[in-house]
């Protein structure tokens, strides 16, 4: 068998049945059907290129992790053009007649609630991406962790409350009306 052969079988396995949970996660991400679609394209494009080096375990947690770092990519490839332009930034974000506040709002939340999660400590935010990301239950996620449901429990309670704090502390009430 060829290493290509054994790209494709690998990523038949590992990569083809999660197809319908990246779709809904990059919903989520980009709220954007199209943009979903193209973070998915992206993401199984990296995925292809890596299979290799692969292990074959947590799939869904490896292929999450790519497509977490290609949204922040191309999210920090469309900041200087935005900075040069704030006008275009303002017509860009507003949608659907928003207005450049609120789009400005928006995107300083959408930052500080990124610069949060990736602020808490491991344990605390595979929590977040399992439960409020990926939309696991409690029990799939400790099952996926091999680790008891209070511990779940525990970790997502303490680090959704870090996400609540450093909000607080950016000036932003996660709370209230956005």
């Amino acid at each position: 068998m060829t290493d290509r052969q054994r790209a494709e079988e690998a990523f038949e396995r590992f990569v083809v049945p999660e197809l319908p949970v990246l779709l809904r996660v990059a919903r989520a991400l980009t709220r954007h059907d199209a943009e979903a679609e193209d973070l998915v394209q992206d993401t199984l494009l990296r995925a292809y290129r890596s299979i290799e080096t692969f292990d074959g375990r947590h799939p869904r947690s490896w292929l999450l992790t790519i497509m977490r770092n290609t949204h922040i990519n191309r999210h920090r490839r469309r900041r200087p053009e935005l900075l040069r332009d704030p006008d275009a930034a303002a017509n860009s974000e507003a949608v659907d007649g928003a207005d450049a506040q609120s789009a400005l709002f928006d995107e300083q939340f959408d930052a500080e609630v990124e610069a949060a999660l990736f602020a808490l400590p491991s344990p605390f935010r595979v929590m977040v991406e399992l439960v409020d990301i990926r939309g696991l239950s409690y029990a799939e996620a400790a099952a996926e962790l091999d680790i008891p449901i209070g511990t779940v429990m525990s970790r997502l309670h303490r680090a959704r409350r870090r996400l609540r704090n450093h909000l607080e502390r950016a000036g932003l009430d996660p709370g209230g009306a956005r």
